[in-house]
């Protein structure tokens, strides 16, 4: 059997003070943030307004997702049943 080894002050210490040296944070190219506002554009309200206005469309994208969800469920509950299941002896 293996003991566990724990770590006393100074060894949690001196793994901060790597990770400190070692995680430095960079910052992004001064341009970057202009060329991604260019690629993203968000839409306007009166586009939003329109997109929330047709009701059936969002109806089925809801219906599509709770549908999508019940399957991964199913699928995740039978595959639980089949792998988890151990013979008994």
């Amino acid at each position: 059997m293996t003991k566990k080894k724990s770590f006393t002050e100074q060894d949690m210490s001196a793994m901060e003070a790597h990770l400190a040296g070692a995680l430095r944070p960079i910052s992004a190219p001064s341009d970057f943030h202009q060329r991604l506002r260019t690629r993203v554009r968000f839409p306007t309200r009166e586009e939003l307004a329109a997109r929330l206005g047709d009701w059936r469309r969002l109806f089925f994208v809801f219906g599509g997702v709770m549908s999508g969800m019940l399957l991964l469920i199913t699928l995740a509950r039978i595959f639980y049943y089949l792998v988890g299941r151990s013979p008994k002896s």
